[in-house]
């Protein structure tokens, strides 16, 4: 169990690292997991040696949203304001985003396809 700890948070604090150094205007975190999973993908960390960890917080995920829901009801009245404008923005994004994601995949797709019938 510490050794899981010990590689999830060297992860994220190597992701601290490069935001701090390189200024990149990204969260840590974010760039921490894509850390951990390149060190996955590449052997330098072994599944087995986090998966323990791993499971547990996806398994108890929900409770990690409850701050921010909390957090959330102070902010009613500001929701409540600018109602529409929310609705509005979260409605078009959701729409882009799954438009620009059926088209990404359409082209993965199409191109693995052509190199796979290219290699026969």
């Amino acid at each position: 169990m510490i050794r899981q700890c010990a590689i999830l948070f060297g992860c994220l604090a190597l992701g601290e690292l490069i935001v701090y150094f390189t200024g990149i205007k990204l969260p840590s975190s974010i760039i921490g997991m894509l850390l951990l999973t390149l060190f996955l993908k590449i052997g330098w960390i072994k599944l087995q040696w986090v998966q323990g960890l791993s499971d547990f917080l996806v398994a108890n995920l929900g409770f990690f949203f409850v701050p921010p829901g909390v957090a959330l009801m102070l902010y009613f009245d500001v929701i409540a304001a600018e109602f529409w404008p929310i609705m509005v923005a979260t409605i078009v994004s959701t729409i882009l985003v799954l438009s620009v994601t059926g088209w990404v995949h359409q082209i993965v797709r199409k191109s693995k396809n052509h190199l796979t019938h290219k290699n026969q």
